[in-house]
């Protein structure tokens, strides 16, 4: 039986076995090695391979459409819009979400799971942010929240009023987030804490 031994050095200088000894060398990876950026979109996470299906992404398609095409003039125009404004109201069905179409959005938002997701209009989302199922963005008060950039927020999570969560945030599931939060921080319960900057 041949074993595993980690090793950080590159393949092609250790070859498919090392010494010959029957262990096979595994490069061990390394922890936050590529952070995903909070500024920079991702676009590659909205790709949808062809025959896929994903809710999510083709929601995101149909928004992303009417945004490019809703400020051009023309016939070709017009009728882009129309279509993608049908294919909102498709998808909007089909995942359950309540996204609308002029929405602030940044590029490289993930929804693995749109089902009952809420936005309002006016908030903002930073790009490469991940937003799980029953997530509620939105008015409460005065204002409405402001999401950093590469945010991941947890299901059933409610974000509400003129709030900012700075970069790099993570918000527990089912959290009721009141408050700003500091970027590089971790936020959970009812209502929410910050547990770590």
């Amino acid at each position: 039986m041949r074993g595993l031994r980690s090793s950080n050095a590159p393949a092609s200088s250790r070859g498919p076995n090392a010494g010959g000894d029957g262990v096979i060398d595994v490069p061990t990876p390394t922890p936050f090695a590529t952070r995903v950026s909070a500024t920079e979109p991702d676009w590659t996470r909205e790709h949808r391979a062809r025959g896929e299906w994903s809710p999510g992404k083709s929601l995101l398609a149909s928004i992303r459409s009417y945004q490019h095409w809703r400020t051009r003039r023309g016939l070709v125009a017009h009728m882009a819009r129309k279509i993608a404004v049908l294919r909102h109201r498709w998808w909007s069905a089909v995942s359950g979400a309540d996204i609308p179409l002029t929405s602030r959005i940044g590029g490289g938002l993930l929804l693995p799971h749109p089902n009952g997701i809420v936005v309002h209009p006016d908030a903002d989302i930073g790009p490469n942010c991940l937003l799980f199922q029953q997530v509620t963005i939105g008015h409460a008060g005065t204002g409405v929240p402001s999401i950093g950039g590469h945010v991941d927020i947890g299901a059933g999570a409610k974000i509400l009023g003129p709030i900012t969560i700075g970069a790099h945030c993570r918000v527990g599931a089912n959290s009721v987030v009141l408050q700003d939060v500091p970027p590089d921080s971790t936020v959970v319960g009812i209502p929410g804490k910050i547990l770590n900057r």
